[in-house]
């Protein structure tokens, strides 16, 4: 289903009803939507896996209805509290996700609908945004003027929004793209943007208050969500290093230092898949990739180490509990930093 997380099925879904399956979460990771790169992040599967696992049961906590059933811990779905592991494995309900069929970049949403019927995943991702990190999208598509904030132009650090913003993209198209409100809900089919919308201000406001008591800033995040019965629930992952961006002591904490690492020591390839993007674009070509002319290459050891680091120490700070083999949070941030 994704580039760094298997997905098995145990009960298929039919229009009428949801299944049941699995994320098995792996160390695979992707940046510049490439898909799997050419090295794994040792221990990144279970990390993500708990800080998901955990916000979770914070949303359900607080009547917010998701996907999510327990974690996978010796055969037995169980609430992450009680893993005496780290777990790699996350039950969910399953949803239904018909085909978009398209021509070049021109998508068929129409044609998804009439699959649909009442049970699917919403193709959309809903963006929160509480600050303005270095390297969101935002800084190219807007200006801080159109946010009442006081710079000429984006300044060469992270900048607080008054408010949060929430966007909506495409979920399932080769190259994704933000949308106007207006085509998000049509695109939504039986969900509404402004339910949609509330239900991720309910969800960054949760994982932003988890954030802070473990000394972390939320920067900004993302959810997906299925449509079952009328009701929108929190699907695919919630709240973690990859799925959102946080910040300690100034310093990023997500899958976006691994990102700027790549743009400072592969700028060739990066600026290879930018190249190949807009040629796609401009020839209509939904897959960019077949028209990259450059590979990545894989990390250095202690780039993955310090990635490792990372993520165990933040989840183990996020969650508050010392479940994996970490050193402390402080000194994990040290040697990214010096990355």
């Amino acid at each position: 289903m994704t580039s760094v997380k298997e997905f098995r099925v145990e009960e298929a879904a039919t229009p009428g009803r949801l299944g049941r399956g699995a994320f098995v979460f792996t160390d695979d990771y992707s940046v510049f939507d490439w898909g799997k790169m050419p090295d794994a992040i040792p221990n990144k599967g279970a990390s993500l896996c708990t800080m998901g696992a955990t916000n979770f049961e914070l949303l359900e906590a607080h009547d917010i209805p998701t996907h999510y059933r327990g974690v996978v811990s010796n055969g037995e779905v169980v609430s992450v509290a009680d893993a005496a592991s780290p777990p790699r494995e996350m039950a969910i309900d399953l949803t239904r996700v018909p085909d978009l069929p398209h021509e070049g970049r021109d998508y068929d949403y129409d044609a998804f609908h009439a699959d649909a019927e009442e049970n699917y995943l919403i193709p959309l991702e809903i963006v929160f945004r509480n600050t303005v990190p270095i390297g969101s999208s935002l800084r190219s598509r807007a200006t801080p003027a159109d946010f009442d904030l006081d710079y000429d132009e984006w300044p060469d650090e992270p900048v607080d929004l008054p408010e949060a913003v929430v966007e909506f993209s495409t979920k399932f198209e080769e190259s994704d793209r933000y949308l106007t409100r207006e085509d998000a809900d049509e695109i939504a089919g039986g969900a509404s943007v402004d339910d949609l919308e509330a239900v991720a201000r309910e969800v960054n406001d949760l994982v932003t208050d988890q954030a802070a008591d473990a000394g972390l800033v939320h920067e900004d995040g993302k959810i997906e969500c299925l449509f079952f019965d009328g009701e929108i629930r929190v699907a695919d992952v919630v709240g973690t290093f990859d799925e959102n961006r946080f910040s300690y002591d100034g310093q990023q904490l997500s899958k976006e230092v691994i990102r700027q690492y790549h743009k400072r020591t592969q700028p060739e390839w990066v600026d290879a898949v930018d190249e190949a993007k807009a040629r796609a674009k401009d020839e209509d070509v939904a897959d960019w990739r077949t028209l990259c002319a450059v590979d990545p290459e894989p990390l250095p050891k202690h780039v993955v180490d310090a990635a490792r680091d990372m993520y165990t120490a933040g989840a183990n700070a996020y969650i508050g509990r010392e479940l994996f083999d970490a050193p402390d949070l402080p000194e994990a941030v040290a040697t990214v930093r010096d990355l």
